[in-house]
């Protein structure tokens, strides 16, 4: 898919469209970027999710869990996944007519995210940075538990495009948090999202969705090893932790799903950006 999705992207370096050409995705100003040949490519090599961290939300997502959280996501036509990790959202929400551009920064993610979907085309990049995407191109940008780059978002979307933003509720799997001794969730998260989104998105709607998990041990051990809490343990700190829970486990996922409209056209942003 990749060549089909070239015409959505943009050379990192000097913002010339790009296509493919037999194994190298370049530009007329001669910037060239090899084709993986698991069927990606990384623009802007960045430092991302690691092989291991990747392989435990492949099976955390892949044993239903956060099913309710996909089924939730209403997107069709150009779907940007900002931060797709596996592509497992993105998989989801795909029909056959549709085009689905998944972005992240780790290799060990985009390797997956290649082969989620047969209408799919997996992207490097970093997501704080520039996005290697022409303006106005996507209808749906999708930034589930990723990091959130608002004016590039408002860019790449078309004017009546939407941004579906899913972010962890305060008690988001409380129970395994306080089990495990993971990062808690910011209270203050729904207070940031709205002032960074703010300037350049204007609110559409806004739900909670939520339901009750029954976790294994090893659900439990996935669901920490696939989050930024990964960074913060010690090898086998987990485990010990883990063992010593009930099982299964009771825990509650509540997430909120945030829907914004971009205030701005790609032109009229290019001419306000200056002054947010």
């Amino acid at each position: 898919m990749i060549s089909e999705a070239a015409r959505l992207l943009r050379c990192p370096h000097c913002g010339q469209g790009l296509a493919v050409h037999e194994c190298v995705l370049g530009c007329d100003n001669g910037h060239r970027f090899d084709l993986a040949r698991q069927g990606y490519v990384n623009l802007v090599p960045a430092p991302g999710d690691t092989a291991a961290m990747v392989s435990a939300r492949e099976a955390f997502l892949g044993a239903g869990h956060l099913g309710f959280v996909t089924a939730a996501l209403e997107a069709s036509g150009v779907v940007v996944d900002a931060g797709a990790g596996p592509g497992h959202h993105l998989e989801g929400v795909l029909g056959q007519e549709d085009l689905g551009l998944a972005l992240d920064s780790s290799p060990a993610a985009l390797r997956r995210a290649a082969r989620a979907h047969p209408r799919a085309a997996a992207v490097g990049c970093d997501l704080w940075g520039e996005l290697p995407l022409r303006s106005g191109v996507a209808d749906v940008v999708l930034s589930v538990f990723s990091p959130r780059n608002g004016v590039e978002f408002a860019r790449i979307l078309k004017p009546d495009g939407r941004l579906l933003v899913v972010s962890p509720a305060p008690e988001h799997l409380g129970a395994l948090i306080e089990g495990l001794g993971l990062l808690r969730v910011d209270e203050r998260k729904r207070g940031r999202l709205d002032k960074a989104l703010g300037p350049v998105f204007e609110l559409e709607d806004r739900a909670r969705h939520e339901r009750a998990l029954t976790l294994s041990h090893g659900d439990a051990l996935n669901a920490a090893r696939m989050g930024p809490s990964a960074w913060h343990l010690e090898p086998g700190e987990l485990e010990g932790r883990a063992s010593v829970l009930a099982e299964p486990l009771e825990v509650t996922a509540a997430v909120e799903l945030s829907v914004w409209r971009p205030r701005y056209s790609p032109g009229e942003l290019a001419r306000t950006i200056t002054g947010l």
